[in-house]
């Protein structure tokens, strides 16, 4: 999805620039985004509804989209499943109002890859999306592996992950997180040193996002199972065979 060129911007494979869909319907908002990633050297086209995201989205081939949870037709949700529908890997990053957490729960659980909150800074949006894109550019060029501990299996070429043979079907920032897991057993991470790795970015205040997706993997690895993710107060967490 992205390469790194000699001065390390990120760029297509084809050496064009990076496109990226900005979905929100506050116009002052959208230009403001807009002209941030632009500064970065990337194409941006907008939308100011779902319909009207859905369609720029089926033309313009994004590498990556900015959407607002809450549009006057659609709401973010849907929008989010005709995208996937179409680009099943595309990485999506919300907007959220900030009193919101349901909307952040709920969008992250319906297989969005991350979250800000509004009022936002630009320079954080955009260190957000560095971050997705690097990590989708991370999961294209991953050679063919396995990576197994206990009855936890996952292809990293395929993207496939079975438990005791059944499958497991995991979001793109879940199986980040995953194979960050699977690549360290027994080994304690911290919340800091996981979202340095799967998040690309500093540790400050959003160790929440953490917590949530470590919820969101125990409910689909662990459940009905010997627990294999386990909180270590104070620590961190670590992956181990179940018993």
């Amino acid at each position: 999805m992205a390469n790194a060129d000699a001065r390390g911007r990120l760029r297509r494979p084809d050496g064009g620039p990076l496109r990226v869909l900005v979905v929100d319907d506050e116009p002052t908002l959208a230009e403001l985004l807009t002209m941030a990633l632009r500064y970065e050297g990337w194409e941006v086209r907008s939308a100011g509804d779902g319909l009207g995201a859905v369609r720029a989205a089926r033309d313009f081939r994004p590498d990556a989209v900015v959407l607002d949870m809450m549009l006057p037709d659609i709401d973010g949700l849907e929008v989010l499943r005709r995208l996937r529908g179409d680009e099943p890997d595309v990485p999506v990053l919300f907007l959220t109002a900030k009193d919101s957490v349901e909307d952040r729960i709920t969008g992250l659980t319906a297989g969005g890859d991350d979250y800000v909150t509004k009022p936002f800074s630009l320079e954080e949006v955009v260190a957000r999306l560095r971050g997705l894109m690097r990590r989708a550019a991370r999961s294209d060029t991953r050679p063919d592996s396995l990576l197994v501990v206990g009855d936890l299996v996952m292809d990293e070429d395929s993207h496939e992950v079975r438990r005791g043979g059944d499958e497991i079907t995991l979001t793109a920032t879940e199986f980040e997180l995953l194979r960050f897991l699977m690549r360290n057993p027994r080994r304690v991470l911290s919340k800091a040193q996981i979202l340095d790795r799967v998040w690309n970015y500093d540790f400050g205040g959003q160790a929440n996002v953490v917590e949530l997706y470590v919820s969101y993997l125990r409910k689909k690895i662990d459940a009905g199972r010997s627990p294999m993710i386990h909180t270590l107060r104070g620590a961190g967490y670590v992956l181990r065979p179940g018993d």
